[in-house]
């Protein structure tokens, strides 16, 4: 077995960053919200952030770390069928980043979270609570927009489930891809077919300075969303 550093600690945030503002955001939403006096409110704060990590990944999938950039792990269709293939007759290819089909099921998880978390910025209950740009739009639009939210929540469930069972397939295949979220480094069991050429680590990891400053711009529209 071969270990190789493929997640770097910005990625490894952004990732268990959004599985706690998902899963609370599904909380508040999809049950009595307790022990939080307005669930409403930790939901729309939940969403500010979710923006925000949504944002550092769009930035980090054009600048970031070699494995993180969707230039790496976005492939032709050819490329998904064959390996859709491969992996249902037991022999899948390795790759140390995502994989053809997991790296298409990336981009729709943050489609669909992109448009969850944007849409909800105009809603309102008419109550409580008024998002910070409810008031870009009218009554009629922002009613479209929460039939469209609720509906994709319940489209964003599916893909997390079908997320899930391909953590499970993959588990059951040799391959720990939650252990790798967490230490950064994958286990591979032969030389994986996205590793970049030259293979070192200064072609694999972006620069500390560029993490910081894609950071900081992801972080200034929660703050204003957040005080709004």
């Amino acid at each position: 077995m071969r270990r190789l550093k493929v997640w770097d600690i910005p990625m490894r945030l952004f990732h268990w960053g959004l599985v706690v503002t998902v899963g609370l955001s599904f909380y508040t939403m999809k049950t009595d919200g307790a022990p939080f006096i307005f669930p409403v409110d930790i939901h729309a704060r939940a969403g500010y952030v979710l923006l925000g990590l949504l944002l550092f990944r769009w930035l980090w999938g054009l600048v970031g770390s070699y494995h993180a950039r969707f230039s790496g792990f976005l492939y032709p269709p050819a490329s998904m069928f064959d390996y859709a293939r491969r992996l249902l007759r037991g022999r899948p290819p390795v790759f140390a980043g995502h994989n053809p089909l997991g790296g298409i099921m990336v981009v729709v998880l943050l489609l669909s979270l992109t448009f969850q978390a944007v849409s909800g910025l105009f809603l309102t209950d008419d109550i409580f609570f008024s998002a910070p740009l409810h008031g870009l739009v009218d009554r009629s639009t922002a009613r479209t927009l929460a039939g469209l939210h609720h509906l994709n929540a319940n489209l964003l469930l599916l893909l997390i489930a079908g997320h899930l069972l391909a953590l499970v397939v993959h588990r059951l295949k040799g391959e720990r891809l939650v252990k790798a979220m967490f230490t950064g480094r994958k286990e591979l069991a032969g030389e994986p077919e996205d590793e970049p050429i030259g293979g070192g680590p200064v072609r694999r990891i972006a620069s500390p300075w560029l993490a910081l400053v894609v950071i900081v711009i992801a972080v200034l529209p929660v703050l204003w969303l957040w005080n709004a």
